[in-house]
């Protein structure tokens, strides 16, 4: 399988968050995975490629050129896949793969977390969604959404196109489950064109 890793690029950031990266890593690869990642060779982004290969696993790095130019690039990526810019990256990450796992990050992570989170639960992909969060920092907003969604601006599946887990091992139980398609009713689509 391939699974989409979106985490944290910043390097003034707790060594906790560089030590669950290389455990995903380690993990992804010992249950013979190949990652998809955002193909930088910093922070937690390059500790979970280097753990990903130490244990044998492939890797698939998806950067625009303008952070190769800085030279952030990974490039002991086994496939370095360079884009135009931040929105190509993206859709070629989600191409090309099979689930995506969700680590602390920043506000980059956190756009990513809802592009594929509001495709899924709008049905445009059934793709397996997990957020892994030991820590709580994604807490506060797991009672935003709650609150949107009490107050009608979610749809009801909401919850039902992520899982919420703690720990690599629940994670990865999550990431490998057969999903079913979340299909939106006439309803909520029309909710949605209107939102």
């Amino acid at each position: 399988m391939f699974i989409c890793v979106f985490l944290a690029s910043s390097q003034k950031i707790d060594q906790k968050y560089l030590t669950l990266a290389e455990e995903v890593g380690t993990e992804l690869a010992g249950r013979g995975h190949t990652l998809v990642s955002g193909g930088a060779k910093v922070s937690c982004m390059g500790a979970v490629a280097r753990a990903t290969r130490a244990g044998g696993g492939r890797t698939i790095g998806v950067i625009p050129q303008a952070l190769v130019d800085i030279e952030v690039a990974d490039e002991d990526s086994d496939e370095l896949v360079v884009t135009t810019d931040m929105r190509e990256r993206k859709g070629v990450m989600d191409a090309r793969s099979d689930a995506f796992l969700v680590l602390p990050g920043g506000i980059g992570t956190l756009e990513e977390l809802f592009e594929i989170w509001t495709a899924r639960t709008i049905g445009l992909h059934d793709k397996p969604l997990v957020l892994l969060d030991p820590w709580g920092v994604y807490a506060p907003l797991k009672t935003l959404v709650e609150r949107m969604h009490e107050e009608g601006f979610t749809r009801p599946n909401v919850f039902d196109a992520i899982s919420w887990t703690t720990t690599v091992e629940e994670a990865f139980q999550h990431l490998e489950k057969r999903t079913t398609h979340l299909v939106p009713s006439a309803e909520e689509l029309g909710e949605a064109t209107a939102g």
